[in-house]
């Protein structure tokens, strides 16, 4: 009978000893459709096609969508997809310990990825009970970006 799992020559294992290079191993960059959140729909070319995002700029559309999306809400996405932020509207918490929460759970939510390196400098702005904040991400290739204007 044949073997269901054949060596060959050409079949090598090698050890990574380097944690660095063995966690850019893991994140994979890939294309998405470029998205207009603003207007809620994707961004098309002048042929009317779905326009191509680079690597990076379909990072950061995961990073703002992931962070819009409520977790456990959609049966399509796993349970470790998406926010709590929904969980803040209409509570009764001061403005600060919002703050703190927001902060946590846009961490959480985007250092899910193993793309994204950091996720830091939020800012801030209240409008009554709407809070609109930004925040600087990280990927592991060490391009930035600012994730902006994400109201809860």
């Amino acid at each position: 009978m044949p073997n269901l799992f054949p060596m060959t020559d050409e079949m090598t294992w090698t050890d990574i000893t380097d944690t660095d290079a063995l966690e850019n191993s893991r994140a994979v960059f890939g294309r998405s459709w470029r998205y207009d959140f603003g207007a809620g729909e994707f961004v098309m070319s002048p042929t009317r096609k779905v326009a191509i995002a680079d690597e990076k700029s379909a990072w950061v559309v995961w990073c703002e969508k992931a962070i819009r999306t409520p977790r456990y809400r959609h049966l399509i996405y796993s349970r470790g997809y998406g926010s709590e932020l929904e969980e803040l509207i209409g509570s009764s918490y001061g403005h600060a310990v919002q703050e703190s929460e927001i902060q946590r759970t846009v961490k959480e939510t985007l250092l899910a990825d193993t793309r994204t390196a950091s996720v830091d400098n939020f800012t801030f702005s209240w409008n009554g009970e709407a809070c609109h904040f930004t925040c600087r991400i990280r990927n592991v290739r060490d391009e930035t970006e600012i994730v902006e204007s994400v109201v809860i």
